[in-house]
């Protein structure tokens, strides 16, 4: 089982940037992706991004892309989220996830450990 922990949110003005980490530890051997999710209150936990865990490639949200950047150090066992160009509407509480089968990984269900999150509020 894998273990993920996210840090690095925080309460931001609109066009700044932040940096979101996710600190990975335990089985990750045959992990095949691990992604971000992110949860506005009232609405459903929908897709931000996801990097593939043997070739690096990355898939994103059509309405992010541009702004948002996945990325991995496997020195630090870290998986980051690099949000630019913030706007209100990026507030969320943000999840790392991680999955070990197959699949497009856009959907939240094909994941099968999750972090507790962490808070991004964007202020106009």
């Amino acid at each position: 089982q894998v273990q993920l922990v996210e840090s690095g949110g925080g309460l931001v003005q609109a066009g700044g940037s932040l940096r979101l980490s996710c600190s990975y530890s335990g089985r990750t051997f045959n992990v095949y992706s691990m992604g971000w999710f992110r949860q506005a209150p009232g609405k459903e936990r929908d897709f931000v991004a996801h990097i593939y865990w043997n070739t690096e490639n990355t898939q994103y949200a059509d309405s992010l892309k541009g702004r948002f950047t996945i990325s991995r150090d496997n020195a630090k066992n870290a998986v980051y989220l690099q949000m630019n160009s913030l706007r209100p509407e990026d507030t969320a509480l943000y999840y790392c996830a991680s999955r070990y089968h197959q699949g497009a990984g856009t959907l939240r269900d094909q994941y099968d450990t999750w972090g507790q999150g962490t808070q991004v509020t964007v202020s106009s």
